[in-house]
């Protein structure tokens, strides 16, 4: 495992990776902008207006929880985009991961596995969603550790390890689904699970530095090839679509 987060951090900044990790990061400013400006603006509300509506609608016997909640949220509304930002990173690199997984994915495999077939190159329609479910669990996440990192630094590693799941499980799949349908790579990963998430902290420690976080969707997408190669045997087989449901998983 050690091997393959080397290799991947190696291949980061080689010539072919360099316009992937440039597109990838001005992508990823903007998304990160975009989301976070509009989550800071939400807690916003809720800490002004939202606290009044939402009391209307549970009535009266909740005021005093829905205080400490608009508490909460004014606080968290008080850190702004740029802590908002750093919270939001794991998203967005989920988002941007989907665009680009297969361009990742191609450099990986001819600079290290050019003897073997190379995989088939994933639809938008597959990747995409993978992506925005991976961004929005993330965001959930992040809500309901909020509270915690505000009263006992807890939620940090709630949220660490939560992000170490999701984006092991993301990038995993999204290197496994070149070579299998996605329900054999769903069950792959769960068959590895305990695996995908020791590597899924690789990609957290990974995502939590700031700056270079920027280029979590090219780190995790080639460490994951990496591991995926590595758990499927040393020369996987390329499957035509048709014939996927009889691929090993060892």
């Amino acid at each position: 495992m050690l091997d393959a987060a080397v290799k991947a951090l190696s291949q980061i900044l080689s010539p072919p990776m360099r316009s992937i990790l440039w597109r990838s990061i001005g992508l990823a400013l903007v998304l990160i902008t975009v989301l976070a400006f509009g989550l800071q603006r939400l807690l916003s509300w809720f800490a002004t207006s939202g606290e009044v509506w939402l009391e209307a609608l549970l009535g009266p016997g909740w005021h005093g929880s829905i205080n400490v909640l608009a508490w909460i949220v004014s606080i968290a509304a008080g850190l702004g985009v740029v802590v908002g930002g750093i919270f939001l990173m794991p998203a967005i690199t989920s988002l941007v991961a989907s665009l680009f997984v297969d361009e990742i994915a191609d450099h990986v495999e001819r600079e290290h596995y050019p003897a073997e077939q190379p995989g088939v190159a994933l639809p938008l329609g597959v990747a995409i969603p993978e992506g925005i479910k991976t961004a929005l669990l993330t965001i959930l996440v992040y809500l309901i550790a909020l509270p915690f990192v505000l009263f006992a630094g807890a939620g940090f590693l709630i949220f660490f390890f939560a992000t170490a799941w999701l984006l092991g499980r993301e990038y995993f799949e999204l290197a496994a689904m070149r070579f299998r349908s996605p329900a054999e790579a769903k069950a792959m990963r769960k068959y590895h699970s305990a695996t995908v998430f020791t590597a899924g902290l690789f990609i957290a420690a990974f995502v939590s530095i700031p700056i270079v976080n920027l280029a979590t969707p090219l780190f995790g997408m080639a460490f994951m090839v990496h591991m995926h190669k590595r758990l499927s045997g040393p020369r996987p087989e390329l499957i035509e679509p048709a014939q996927r449901t009889s691929v090993p998983m060892r």
